[in-house]
């Protein structure tokens, strides 16, 4: 099978084996709902007290703290998994467009609000930069549009088990478009000012690839910033992991929570069974491993070969600041551009460093929603990229501290004055905490987006020698994102209702 693939819907016939989903991440709940609502019996095992996976949660003084992604573009693919089961995400989820989607603030003083309306970003464009480089951002809005319709159709939300997947009309218009140059130099001939290259490119270090080295293929996520529309879910990212899992058992699947898998019980290449850390034994006829890839290998006993060493992303410190006061020159998102750009891939990348002069992500989410911390508190969360472990050799127990005291200072030099004497609580996270975690390397971002882990070239979402497993996840096509778990999830899916694993 190949082209687009769907698994949900009431159309597929209903299954006759249970079907064990181990992890109640985003992509094990979104396959989930798809295999429930093909009438299959699902069980998740979740080693977590609640869903969500990588998009946890903490809740620390009275401040709910969302631990995973803050972003949330694409919210479309809830709504698709949510319809399998007969749901939409107006019935789970009460989700707030936010305008501006960012606001990007640079060393110079300067401040751009990215806006995701047409008309609005083309006229702060011309703003701030001249009617002449307004002109090059709608050039650069259509060329994204025209490149994000493309890869979705075709090869993102569509099986590519196999280079030969590739064959298709939209390779012709992909390689027209550009997709095989590099990220960098394609934003450029379109618009020249530095500050609106590094909006429409720093995405690319998502994907663990630097925006000079990274295909332009990769402008697709910036197409998801800076023109679908970026949302928040009232109630935090937390809130996505619980639509999904209250749909889910509303539609009489079950979940354990605080239950972890520690083995799984085959006979020749079939896995017959999911065993927890309490000795529970779950019969199954199909298992889906949302888990890190190495985990679900090792869970599996496969030891995967591939020509080419395998390369994970950077990682990222986080600081999660609970404050007595806000700043106006805040917004919901607002990326802090240090006055270094090329120099500070290279740190985190080639040279496995933290960034001289950085470049920061700080949300603060009680901007749109004020329940999230005690009344007449704030809650920022500061994300600074930084090498992973493999990289580099930083002895985060140790130099941890120091960081978070470079990073309060560094913000609080780029405007937030009196910002560390407004701390009434704190958590810091740091690559070894990710590694502590079991993510491998210590970083959240898997394996990075180079060419040779890109597509067909990624691993996918089955295990040679198993016939009945599935991998979901951001460490499987099509890769890492909110939005690309959810469709891993799908095609997991899709996968199992076909039959599921290979020989």
């Amino acid at each position: 099978m190949s082209g687009r693939t769907r698994a949900a819907g009431r159309g597929p016939a209903p299954g006759t084996g249970r079907v064990v989903v181990v992890g109640a991440g985003l992509s094990g709940l979104a396959c989930a709902l798809h295999l429930r609502g093909a009438g299959r019996e699902v069980v998740v095992v979740e080693r977590e007290p609640h869903p969500g996976g990588r998009a946890g949660r903490l809740d620390l003084d009275g401040f709910r703290l969302d631990t995973g992604p803050t972003v949330l573009t694409m919210p479309e693919l809830l709504d698709e998994a949510l319809a399998a089961v007969g749901e939409s995400t107006a019935d789970r989820l009460d989700l707030v467009p936010l305008s501006p989607a960012y606001r990007a603030a640079f060393a110079d003083g300067s401040v751009i609000d990215v806006h995701t309306d047409r008309e609005a970003m083309a006229a702060e464009v011309a703003r701030v930069a001249g009617e002449r480089e307004a002109e090059g951002y709608l050039r650069l809005r259509d060329w994204l549009t025209r490149l994000y319709r493309v890869e979705m159709r075709s090869f993102i939300d569509a099986r590519c088990d196999s280079p030969l997947d590739l064959v298709r009309p939209d390779l012709v218009r992909l390689a027209a478009l550009g997709g095989f140059g590099r990220l960098a130099p394609a934003v450029g001939r379109r618009v020249r000012d530095e500050r609106l290259r590094r909006i429409f490119s720093f995405q690319s270090l998502y994907a663990g690839v630097a925006p000079e080295r990274a295909l332009a293929a990769y402008a697709v996520i910036a197409y998801m910033d800076t023109v679908a529309g970026v949302y928040f879910p009232r109630g935090g990212m937390r809130a996505l992991g619980d639509a999904l899992a209250g749909a889910f058992t509303k539609a009489g699947g079950a979940v354990r929570y605080g239950e972890a898998v520690t083995r799984l019980e085959r006979s020749g290449d079939r896995v017959t069974a999911v065993v927890t850390e309490g000795g529970d034994r779950l019969a199954c006829d199909h298992v889906v491993l949302t888990a890190d890839l190495p985990a679900a290998h090792r869970l599996l006993g496969h030891e995967p070969r591939r020509p080419v060493r395998i390369r994970h992303s950077p990682s990222a410190v986080v600081l999660h600041l609970g404050t007595d006061r806000t700043w106006d020159a805040l917004g919901h998102h607002t990326i802090s551009f240090g006055a270094a750009w090329e120099s500070t891939f290279s740190e985190i990348i080639r040279e496995g460093r933290t960034m001289s002069d950085p470049s920061l992500l700080v949300t603060q989410p009680t901007r749109t929603d004020p329940a999230l911390a005690p009344e007449g508190r704030h809650l920022l969360y500061v994300l600074a990229p930084a090498p992973n472990l493999a990289a580099g050799d930083v002895d985060w127990d140790r130099e941890g501290p120091r960081y978070r005291d470079s990073l309060v200072r560094t913000l609080e030099e780029r405007g937030l004055d009196g910002l560390d004497a407004s701390v009434r609580t704190e958590h810091l996270v740091t690559p070894a905490d990710w590694a502590r975690q079991g993510l491998a390397h210590g970083t959240p971002f898997s394996l990075s987006h180079t060419f040779a882990q890109t597509g067909p070239f990624r691993p996918g979402n089955t295990v040679p020698g198993t016939s009945n497993a599935v991998l979901a996840g951001c460490g499987t096509r099509p890769g890492v994102g909110l939005p690309t778990v959810l469709i891993s999830g799908k095609l997991a899916a899709a996968r199992v209702l076909a039959g599921g694993g290979r020989r």
